[in-house]
């Protein structure tokens, strides 16, 4: 098992891989670099290689498709996940591996938002976008999370191994923060700086396309992991859907004791049926989640006791 392991997932940065791996060799010098080419299409491989990482492929792309290999197959005390763009700075890699190490954090988030991102990132819509997504699932998941969609990040063996990698592209870091957020996992912030890409660099996310997969995956894993508070809201809004209709049959038959809407009335007690059978769904959906977050624990315990083994 290494100490460090730092990941790399890479797809065509043939012009920064080399310096990337080079500068986080040279803050972390007992870790490991691995780099994960995704179908790149340079030298993104060779220079890596080059450079003195552990280069590895995987086919299947996407980021997310990349971590979910990461994850499975290399084992450490402490990863350290960057992107091979050079917008992340190598120099905060020590602190943030120290709270991993030494205070038992299982995810430390590199918050860009806090120091120089709005400066240096030169796509407006990114920005906004970072404060939307960072705004809703502080708000829905009751969090303090600084930068929800960062790529700088360090974890525990605990977290990596216990994490269900579902996510194919790059909503990986939304799922990731609502993960470590729901199991009640120790987070911490550290402020980085952010250099926007150097010029011939290109990034892959896609402002509109992958801003509308990220917040369906807010809204997924908002039905999964709050499920009384989402069909509460449904039962409520068919309530209120079903009273405004309601009431001004339930009036006029105070007044002349005439129903005078019959086919409305019967469609009014169809919504409210469905309230009720939105609003037992999310109760019994809120115990089946009970219990998975009690297997979880235990899964949590049987990984550590696996670590002590290693």
């Amino acid at each position: 098992m290494d100490k460090i392991a730092v990941l790399i997932p890479c797809y065509n940065e043939g012009k920064t891989v080399e310096k990337v791996v080079t500068d986080f060799k040279r803050v972390l010098p007992e870790a490991v670099v691995y780099v994960y080419d995704n179908n790149s299409t340079d030298n993104t491989a060779e220079l890596a290689r080059r450079a003195g990482a552990v280069v590895r492929h995987e086919y299947q792309q996407g980021k997310g498709n990349v971590i979910r290999r990461m994850f499975r197959e290399i084992d450490a005390e402490c990863y350290i996940m960057t992107d091979g763009d050079d917008t992340y700075p190598a120099e905060f890699a020590r602190e943030m591996a120290d709270k991993v190490l030494r205070k038992h954090v299982d995810m430390v988030v590199g918050d860009r938002l806090s120091s120089t991102y709005f400066e240096e990132n030169k796509r407006p819509f990114h920005n906004m976008g970072n404060s939307i997504v960072r705004k809703a699932i502080n708000v829905l998941f009751k969090s303090e999370i600084k930068d929800i969609m960062t790529g700088y990040r360090a974890f525990s063996y605990q977290f990596v191994k216990s994490f269900p990698v579902l996510s194919k592209g790059f909503e990986i870091e939304t799922e990731m923060s609502i993960h470590a957020i729901d199991k009640n996992m120790y987070i911490e912030n550290v402020v980085i700086d952010y250099r926007d890409r150097p010029e011939g660099s290109e990034s892959k996310l896609n402002t509109y396309s992958d801003g509308i997969k990220v917040l369906l995956t807010i809204f997924r894993l908002y039905r999964n992991y709050k499920p009384i508070n989402f069909f509460s809201v449904i039962a409520l809004l068919l309530t209120v859907i079903a009273a405004i209709f309601f009431v001004p049959i339930l009036v006029t038959y105070a007044r002349t004791g005439l129903v005078p809407d019959f086919p409305t009335l019967i469609v009014c007690g169809f919504v409210e049926m469905a309230a009720l059978m939105s609003l037992f769904a999310g109760v019994i959906l809120q115990s089946l989640r009970q219990k998975d977050r009690q297997q979880f624990e235990m899964n949590l315990i049987r990984i550590s006791e696996f670590q002590k083994r290693q």
